[in-house]
């Protein structure tokens, strides 16, 4: 297949899943939105060997089946194997030596098979695409792992240098979503390959058309111009601290604090505040310090005596600051709730302590037993806070963000009459 061969560009579907049976339903759910190709992806077929090439060929007879085996060694061997198993299209790591990739090409003319050189990690990709083609490679995907897209990597810049280099086909992955996949099309690429924005969706299908759609009506995406800091805050505003606290491994949750004004969401960086037992004098001064969407975070100590209460609040509302977090009691929660402010705190109390001064703004503090350094993002929700550190901001709100789209895609299909262990197989992956 040249790149002439082909006018219609292809959506290949990665179902990167653990169990076979739902990545059936979900394959079949997106070919019927358009999808083209089906994927059996690297996690499902480590999890379910080539059994789960065999069911998806059985189950997609007229389809293109791709098995992603990132082979790295014995070319030969592992592409006779997916082969057999009904695969058409074999994946390979760009970066194996090229008697593997030799081997992996000469297996798959053998056995009708054509090879897939994912640069996943290749350290010069446009130059080692080139020697690819040379070497009888039939299509190159040009590929942004997700542990790299976390770190805000992606394919489309270096799939345009691949595209001017080669005469084979040339495929993008990577965090493709309908927007991403109509700019790789026009820039060139004739295979898009969507994993989670297809297959952790809420509604498969539907958003399996939006791909097709962009596809099959490519163009240009505008130029958009935003600070590190806003795409950070938009991503967060869309996933709730659980998924946060998923996203870091069940770390970075504040204990024994909780929202004062229910239903409020809170999203900012640290200004921190280490003072003492009732001391409300550095509290308050921190509402100086503070800019527009920051969030206070003090350190007190005290159920009993209240640093912060109404005036301090309304203080906030005027700076535009985005809320207050407390290791401590608050009072005046009856004007806070009516000021709507997100305030949270270990507990309300009628007393207030004394402004003596004692403490500093802006110095490394613990709140709620968790560290917090000035800059830290602060995230608040009914369920509670928690704390990402600023350095891994943009990781940490892309990781949430996919664990949000998995839980969507969990809720789907327990909303057909199923239970949560059934869908995620609990026994199964039980420890024995």
């Amino acid at each position: 297949m040249s790149k002439g061969d082909q006018i219609k560009p292809i959506i290949q579907v990665a179902l990167d899943l653990l169990e076979t049976d739902r990545a059936i339903q979900i394959g079949h759910e997106a070919i019927e939105g358009g999808g083209d190709w089906i994927e059996a992806g690297t996690p499902l077929i480590k999890s379910e060997g080539m059994d789960a090439i065999r069911k998806l060929r059985e189950a997609f007879s007229g389809k293109v089946i791709v098995a992603d085996m990132k082979i790295a060694d014995t070319g030969s061997m592992e592409v006779e194997m997916a082969a057999k198993a009904g695969a058409d299209v074999v994946v390979i790591l760009g970066s194996a030596d090229d008697s593997t990739v030799l081997e992996a090409v000469r297996a798959a003319k053998k056995y009708g098979a054509r090879i897939m050189a994912d640069l996943i990690s290749t350290s010069d990709p446009v130059s080692r695409s080139k020697e690819l083609e040379e070497m009888g490679v039939d299509i190159i995907n040009v590929h942004a792992g997700i542990d790299q897209q976390m770190m805000g990597k992606d394919s489309l810049s270096i799939m345009k240098e691949v595209v001017a280099q080669v005469s084979i086909p040339v495929a993008i992955a990577g965090g493709l979503d309908a927007a991403s996949c109509s700019e790789a099309v026009f820039a060139g690429a004739n295979i898009v390959i969507v994993g989670g924005n297809i297959v952790r969706s809420s509604n498969v299908t539907e958003s399996s058309k939006a791909i097709r759609q962009s596809v099959d009506s490519p163009c240009a995406a505008p130029i958009l111009k935003s600070s590190p800091d806003e795409e950070i805050r938009k991503i967060l505003e869309g996933v709730s601290t659980p998924n946060i606290s998923d996203a870091m491994h069940r770390k970075g949750a504040m204990q024994d604090i909780f929202s004062m004004v229910s239903g409020r969401r809170m999203i900012g960086t640290a200004v921190t505040v280490q003072t003492f037992k009732g001391d409300w004098a550095k509290a308050v001064e921190a509402i100086d310090v503070a800019g527009k969407g920051d969030v206070i975070v003090i350190y007190n100590g005290s159920r009993h005596v209240a640093p912060w209460g109404g005036l301090a609040t309304q203080s906030c509302l005027n700076k535009g600051i985005a809320g207050v977090v407390i290791d401590g009691a608050v009072r005046d929660i009856d004007d806070i709730r009516s000021m709507g402010l997100p305030v949270f705190a270990t507990c309300n109390v009628p007393n207030a302590g004394e402004p003596k001064g004692f403490g500093e703004i802006n110095a490394e503090i613990v709140c709620g037993n968790q560290t917090v350094r000035p800059g830290d993002y602060i995230i608040g929700d009914d369920n509670g806070v928690v704390v990402i550190p600023r350095e891994r901001a943009y990781e940490i709100a892309r990781r949430a963000k996919e664990v949000e789209k998995t839980e969507q895609r969990l809720f789907e299909e327990i909303s057909r009459g199923s239970t949560l262990s059934e869908v995620m197989k609990l026994k199964k992956w039980e420890k024995h």
